[in-house]
């Protein structure tokens, strides 16, 4: 059930980001699609473990599985935590995507240059509900899937062999 639980609030935040880029027309930044990366692995891992442990698969299978679920999890929350950060402008954030172009090109096409590019800044909030970012948001829904698996681990690393 707990893989299950994974794979289900995976799925459903991964829905609402495409939902928010898609129809509300929020394009995420730079670290917003890299926080992505854990659901895309975490969506159908999850999947796997839960049909594991529904046909009997091995302990050793499920705890591995649950044990990648929990690093990646937890690994984005504490993303998601440092994103949140750098949009609080806690502490600076990645160049690529919080501070100013550096490399122009050639200075004759520089205006072309400049309408060309098109960068969502990862240190300015697109939007909040409750005081919260989507970054923060993540980093709230990564911990709890980092919970369930952490509880998913301890389940069967507490049962006998």
């Amino acid at each position: 059930m707990l893989a299950l639980a994974i794979c289900v609030i995976a799925l459903a935040t991964i829905a609402g980001a495409w939902f928010f880029q898609l129809v509300l027309g929020i394009k995420p930044c730079p670290m917003c699609l890299e926080q992505r990366y854990a659901y895309y692995l975490a969506i159908p891992l999850a999947a796997v473990v839960a049909l594991g442990a529904a046909k009997g698969a091995g302990r050793a299978l499920l705890v591995a599985g649950f044990a990648v679920l929990f690093c990646a999890t937890l690994f984005n929350a504490a993303f998601g935590v440092f994103h949140a950060g750098v949009e609080w402008g806690w502490w600076p954030g990645p160049t690529e995507c919080t501070g100013s172009a550096v490399d122009f090109g050639d200075p004759g096409k520089l205006l072309e240059s400049l309408n060309a590019v098109k960068i969502v800044r990862c240190d300015e909030v697109q939007w909040r509900f409750l005081g919260l970012s989507l970054a923060g948001y993540n980093a709230l829904i990564s911990a709890l899937m980092a919970a369930l698996a952490g509880l998913g681990l301890f389940a069967l690393c507490g049962r006998r062999a």
